[in-house]
């Protein structure tokens, strides 16, 4: 008698699993737009994505833009320049360069990640009026694939501002002999901005540019302002008559302003005040 067993042929299949090679797609990324600037600190930020293969080691550095320094940024005008700064972490935090340790590293994921770039502008840069760009390359590197890079652009738009303070006028002590002294107005405006320095009346009663007067309860002392050291011209706030014009550099501009008390005047003794305000026109 035969037997015939049945033959059971069992195949084995087997997968081979290629790990995927560590690497990085080229970044994107936003602009960093300052807005308009008017000489006060403005803050801002831009980001950056990345996208690297789980486990992918990277470092993302920053050029230095037009002005080839990363610790001295700066936007251009035609020749006109305006600094800025970007730094990661915040915007106290590292300057952002293209070197160890100023980059930024990081470890992908397999999926988007974002980095935030902070920008600042200083305060008080009285630089020319216009529109102000720069263009930054961001570099990606890492030593499991090569090199990308992208850029990414800066911008700000610098509107004419102007800013002014005032030292007190000091006449010191008035004998009835003719008193003179000075005090110092401020201008800082933007390069190129024209502008025009007018002064006030003051607070006294009935009081004008041209007859100006101190107080002391409801006693007055007169005196006069001028715009030159001959004591000739009357600095008052009337348009292309008596108010002090002059073109920001960018930079302060001291103007003086010569006061006169006029002799015999014997006025009841005491303590004489008034106040001043100083009006920049742009």
């Amino acid at each position: 008698m035969m037997r015939k067993l049945p033959l059971a042929l069992f195949l084995l299949a087997c997968s081979t699993l290629t790990a995927e090679a560590a690497t990085c797609r080229t970044p994107t990324a936003t602009g960093v737009v300052f807005g308009t600037y008017t000489g006060a600190l403005v803050e801002i930020t831009g980001t950056i994505t990345v996208h690297c293969t789980n486990g992918a080691a990277y470092d993302v550095g920053l050029s230095g833009g037009d002005s080839g320094s990363v610790t001295a940024r700066t936007m251009e005008n035609g020749t006109a320049k305006l600094n800025y700064a970007l730094t990661s972490g915040s915007y106290t935090g590292t300057n952002w360069g293209n070197t160890s340790p100023t980059w930024v590293t990081g470890t992908g994921t397999g999926a988007n990640q974002t980095l935030t770039v902070y920008g600042e502008l200083a305060a008080a840069q009285y630089v020319a009026p216009g529109s102000y760009t720069d263009t930054i390359t961001i570099t990606l590197s890492g030593a499991t694939f090569a090199t990308r890079t992208a850029t990414f652009t800066v911008t700000a738009t610098v509107v004419k501002d102007c800013g002014v303070s005032a030292t007190k006028m000091v006449f010191g002590n008035y004998t009835g002999a003719v008193n003179n002294t000075t005090s110092t107005v401020t201008v800082t405006c933007t390069n190129t901005t024209t502008y025009t320095v007018g002064l006030s009346a003051g607070l006294a009663t009935g009081a004008t540019v041209t007859t100006r007067k101190m107080q002391n309860g409801t006693y007055l002392l007169p005196y006069a302002l001028y715009s030159n050291s001959g004591m000739t011209t009357n600095w008052g706030n009337t348009a292309a008559t008596n108010w002090v014009s002059g073109t920001g550099s960018g930079v302060a501009q001291p103007l003086t302003v010569y006061g006169q008390i006029a002799a015999g005047l014997y006025v009841t003794p005491g303590s004489y005040t008034d106040t001043i305000t100083a009006t920049v026109t742009y």
